[in-house]
């Protein structure tokens, strides 16, 4: 892919918010980042809820040019440009990120445009600049993580809010970085963040605009399979197919 851009699976006539989903990547690579790569994948189902939660906002998937975060940061790169370049009428956007999308939606998070940022497993290293978010803020991450690590967020969350900014951050007991053994959960969790950064009512008792340093979700809490969970993200897969396709550089 020669310029970033997004994948709309929603885009309502007059939206003027728009919900944009990061998928993860790789440390290093300049390789294709094709649509059906399983990173790309897992966020069919967060675009699914997000719908769901804010029925008028347009709904996207950001397409980076590689599948590396490279020495440039090129995944924040391309978010940056995707935001300064979206049309103008989606003054509003909510950015979710998984793993390296987390990083970048975290990186490029203090845009004009961006109403919030909710960062799902993100890999966010030791050193990483802190960038001045805007509420809401979620972290949210599994305790048996092994490809990126818990203890990296919730410091970057520690530093944030002694700059001043109020985060949201949870551990999910006993889960992965695929974000597979209580999909339920993540689901829900995207769902209630989008609609307390678009203006919504949380569908639970977890509001994502809160101060919460860290809060525990038990692990005997809407527990599934891998193979439900994928088959999950199959279906959602098949319920938004791609509506339109926006491409930077026009």
């Amino acid at each position: 892919m020669s310029c970033p851009g997004v994948d709309f699976v929603r885009r309502p006539a007059g939206a003027t918010d728009l919900v944009l989903l990061a998928h993860g990547g790789s440390e290093h690579s300049h390789a294709d980042p094709h649509r059906w790569r399983p990173a790309l994948l897992r966020m069919w189902p967060f675009a699914v809820a997000a719908r769901a939660a804010a029925p008028g906002a347009a709904i996207g998937l950001l397409r980076y040019r590689f599948r590396g975060w490279n020495d440039a940061g090129d995944a924040a790169v391309d978010l940056r440009t995707v935001l300064d370049e979206l049309p103008p009428v989606l003054s509003r956007v909510f950015l979710i990120g998984h793993s390296m999308g987390g990083r970048a939606v975290v990186a490029a998070g203090d845009h004009p445009r961006v109403a919030g940022v909710l960062g799902l497993a993100p890999w966010l290293p030791a050193g990483e600049p802190l960038t001045a978010l805007r509420p809401p803020v979620t972290f949210v991450h599994g305790t048996d993580d092994r490809m990126t690590d818990p203890a990296t967020t919730m410091a970057y969350a520690g530093r944030l809010r002694a700059a001043g900014t109020p985060v949201t951050t949870y551990l999910v007991r006993a889960e992965g970085h695929a974000m597979l053994r209580r999909a339920p959960e993540w689901n829900l969790l995207v769902a209630d963040s989008v609609r307390a950064a678009l203006g919504g009512s949380a569908s639970s008792d977890r509001q994502a605009s809160r101060d919460v340093v860290v809060e525990e979700l038990p692990a005997g809490r809407h527990r599934t399979s891998t193979a439900a969970a994928v088959g999950g993200i199959a279906i959602a897969r098949l319920r938004l197919p791609i509506r339109s396709r926006f491409r930077t550089g026009r």
